[in-house]
C-alpha cells in the first residue's frame, strides 16, 4: 500500500533519527509542486538518477560559470539552465522515494548532502575561475558554509532536527538569487552600492552572504550549547 507524502516524510525521518524544518518562502508551494511532479514522473526515473542530476547540473554550473569570464552570451544561459536541473535532481528525489514509498533514509540524507557539498564548491571554483568572483572571496565563502553545514550536521545528530532552511531562507532562494545575478553578467556583472566602487556583483553578494552565514553559525552555535546545556545539566 502506498502511503501518503506527509506520511512517507514522517516515518523516513523517524527512521533516519531526526526530522526535517523548512521554512523557507516558497516551501509550501514547492513541496505541492514537488509532489505534483513526483506523481507523474515515469516509472524508470529513479531518485538515483535525479541525485546523479543534481550533481551534473552543479558540475554545469561551475563550467558555465568559469565560461562566462570569456563567452557571457554562451555561460549566462548556461548557468540559469543548470541551476533549474539541479533544483529539479536535488529536490525531486526524495520526494520521489516519498511517494513511491521507497525511502533509503540515511543513504539520501547522506548522498544528498554530500551532492551538495560538492555542488557548491564546483559552482564556487568555477566562479573564482571565470574573473567574476576574487578567488580569495570564493575560498572564504566556501569556508565559511562549510562551517555553517557542520554546525548543521553536528546538531542533527545531537537534537535530532535537521534545519533546511535559516531565516525564511532556503536553497531554492539561493539558486534564484544567483540565477539572477548570473544574467546580471551580460551587462558586465559591475556595481556601485551606495554610490560606491565600482566592486564585481558576486564579490558584494558572497562577502553579504559570507556575513549572514556567520551570523547563521554564531545564533545557531548559541541556540543548541544552551538548549543541550538545559537537556543534560542536572545538578
Amino acid at each position: 500500500m502506498r502511503t501518503s507524502p506527509t506520511a512517507g516524510a514522517a516515518a523516513a525521518a523517524a527512521a533516519a533519527g531526526h526530522t526535517r524544518q523548512h521554512t523557507s518562502l516558497l516551501a509550501g508551494a514547492e513541496k505541492r509542486a514537488l509532489v505534483w511532479m513526483a506523481q507523474r514522473t515515469p516509472a524508470w526515473v529513479t531518485s538515483d538518477h535525479l541525485s546523479a542530476l543534481g550533481l551534473l547540473a552543479m558540475a554545469g554550473v561551475g563550467a558555465s560559470f568559469w565560461l562566462t569570464g570569456s563567452r557571457p552570451g554562451l555561460g549566462v544561459p548556461l548557468v540559469v539552465i543548470c541551476l533549474a536541473l539541479n533544483w529539479l535532481g536535488d529536490s525531486l528525489d526524495g520526494t520521489l522515494a516519498r511517494v513511491r514509498n521507497r525511502q533509503r533514509p540515511r543513504y539520501g540524507f547522506y548522498v544528498d548532502h554530500v551532492i551538495d557539498i560538492a555542488g557548491i564548491a564546483l559552482m564556487l571554483a568555477g566562479l573564482g575561475l571565470s574573473g567574476h568572483m576574487d578567488p580569495l572571496v570564493a575560498a572564504v565563502t566556501l569556508a565559511v558554509w562549510m562551517m555553517v553545514m557542520g554546525e548543521s550536521f553536528l546538531a542533527t545528530w545531537a537534537l535530532g532536527v535537521f534545519r533546511m532552511s535559516f531565516f525564511w531562507f532556503g536553497p531554492t532562494e539561493l539558486r534564484i538569487l544567483i540565477a539572477i545575478g548570473a544574467v546580471k553578467l551580460l551587462g558586465g556583472g559591475m556595481v556601485r552600492p551606495f554610490g560606491f566602487g565600482p566592486w564585481r556583483l558576486f564579490d558584494i553578494g558572497a562577502l553579504c552572504a559570507t556575513a549572514g552565514l556567520v551570523a547563521v553559525f554564531i545564533v545557531n552555535a548559541v541556540r543548541n550549547t544552551v538548549a543541550l546545556y538545559r537537556e543534560e545539566t542536572h545538578w
